[in-house]
This record gives structure tokens, sequence and C-alpha cells, in this order.
């Protein structure tokens, strides 16, 4: 599915490394960025080589073509350099799967201005900064009269679609990245660059101690394996795919679920006809949210 086509994925471990063995396993050349940090991003040394540095071992020691990349996504000219390095060394750039995070969990009345700034620098600017670079690319690409067919797959999670206690900084990172993705499919349409979102449900260092989604027992399918998500973003990588974008796909176990963007419902009409009086609000909300006595339902809805 993806013979000659080189895609830049950040984030080596979990779900980054999944993504990266089933690129490589589809035929494309895999740049494999990862700074080597632990969940809060602080410094880890509990490894002999870089997860980087592993992840692309390990695709070229089963036939892939890989290499490692150890810039921090945070950094913009960092960025900027990987994309043009990855450009001179394998003559193009077809895709770009941002996964890289990091977690700084606590409440809003807890969390810090550092912890706040550190989460949205890796998530919601570090998808940007590759995002911004790629687009660079593709556009200087289509301008000279080549043909493009780019292709950026974003990540969000649950927390970024509902929001969840003790995670104000994640949640509003990867909601961010959400509407990011719509947004850049929206501009890249004009030379030929799709973006979509996956929001994996999946069990990653994120998830250990949460009681949220942990990791299976081995036997038969597990449906928190962090590898499940990795067949779609695949496709999301090919040339087949380029008939979607601007959408967000659930990945829960062995079922993708694409996921509505907010929706505006049916709501409550001044009764005068002219403008809304602030009087009348928590009466005509009443009746739009359902929680109106049955006497109040004459009240104008539409």
């Amino acid at each position: 599915m993806l013979d000659g086509r080189v895609v830049i994925v950040t984030g080596g471990r979990g779900i980054g490394r999944a993504h990266c063995l089933e690129l490589a396993a589809q035929g494309a050349t895999v740049v494999v960025n990862d700074l080597g940090v632990g969940v809060r991003g602080e410094a880890a040394d509990d490894a002999d080589r870089s997860p980087a540095e592993a992840v692309a071992a390990e695709i070229e020691a089963a036939g892939g073509v890989a290499v490692s990349d150890t810039s921090s996504v945070a950094d913009w000219e960092a960025v900027r350099a990987l994309v043009a390095r990855t450009v001179e060394r394998f003559g193009r750039l077809d895709a770009i799967v941002n996964n890289a995070g990091i977690l700084r969990d606590a409440t809003i009345t807890s969390l810090t201005e550092q912890d706040w700034d550190a989460v949205m620098a890796v998530h919601l600017k570090g998808t940007f900064a590759l995002t911004k670079h790629a687009c660079d690319y593709w556009r200087a690409q289509y301008k000279a009269g080549r043909p493009v067919a780019g292709r950026i797959v974003n990540t969000t999670s649950g927390a970024g679609l509902v929001g969840n206690f003790g995670q104000a900084a994640y949640a509003a990172a990867k909601a961010g990245i959400a509407n990011l993705t719509r947004t850049t499919a929206m501009e890249g349409a004009r030379y030929g660059v799709t973006a979509n979102c996956i929001s994996p449900v999946a069990a990653t260092r994120m998830t250990a101690g949460t009681g949220l989604a942990q990791p299976g027992t081995g036997d038969g399918f597990d449906p928190f394996d962090p590898a499940n998500s990795s067949p779609v973003v695949a496709w999301l990588c090919s040339e087949q795919s380029g008939w979607l974008t601007g959408q967000v796909l659930r990945i829960d176990g062995n079922t993708v679920h694409p996921v509505e963007p907010w929706t505006v419902r049916p709501g409550y009409t001044a009764a005068g006809g002219g403008r809304l009086s602030a009087t009348e609000i928590d009466a005509g909300l009443r009746v739009v949210m359902g929680v109106a006595p049955a006497g109040l339902a004459s009240l104008r809805v539409r």
C-alpha cells in the first residue's frame, strides 16, 4: 500500500512504535522521531539507545527502511530541519503522523503555568510545527507543477473530545488538535493534502495507573493493544485515502467510528420576536435542555 512513500512519525514508543512498524510493513520508508523523554517530558536514561533508534533498528532488521531522529517537536527550527533532512535524504516526503505527547495531569487549581506550557508545546505546537513545515514543502511542490498526495494524520484522545477530570491542559491541547485538523484539511485541499485525526483507545505509558485502558492477558484479541489503530494510520497515509479529509476517527478495539464535530441542537427563540431577554434565558434553556416542567412546553423551540 505504501511502497515508495516516505513518512515521518513523531513518538517512538507505544502507539507510535506500532504505527512505525505497520507503515514499514506496508512498504513505507519511515523517519522515526522521538526525543527519548519520560511521560512528563523529563529526561529518561532507562535504555541503551533512544526509542527512535530502537524502532528504526527493528524495522531495518525486518528488511524495511527507517532512520531515527531525536529532535524536539516543540523546537520550531528543529522540526523545519527534520523535514528538510528527510527530503534531502529520500527525495520526497509523503505523509506525517503527529503522535508525540506528554502528560502533566493536575486539576485546574493545582496546574502550574510551566506544566500547561509544556503540554501545549509538545501536543499542540508540536503538531502544528510539523504540519506547517510539511505543508510548506507540499505547497512548493504543487506550485512547481509536481503531483502531490500529502497526508497528515494527527492524534487526539477521548479527553480531547469530551474532556476529563484533572486533564485541563491535555484535554485542551487534544481538542485544539482536532480543530487544527479540520482547518488544515480546508486549506490543504488546494494543493493535494488531506488531514485527518485518530482517537485511539489503547493501553500505553500514559494510561498506566489510571484504571482506564489496560493491557490484555495475551490470550486472543486485545482491545487495548496500541497496534489496533495502526492499520487505520497506514491507510490514511496512502494515496487511496485521498477522498477522506477533515475527519476524526475513533478506533476502539477492532472498530473504527467516525466522530461528529460539535453540533448545534434545536434552540429557544425569543418570545417577543426581537433579541433574547436575560430574564427568559433560564426557562428557555430548561425547555431545550429537556429539564423543564411540562407546563413550560409552550415556549418557542426551533
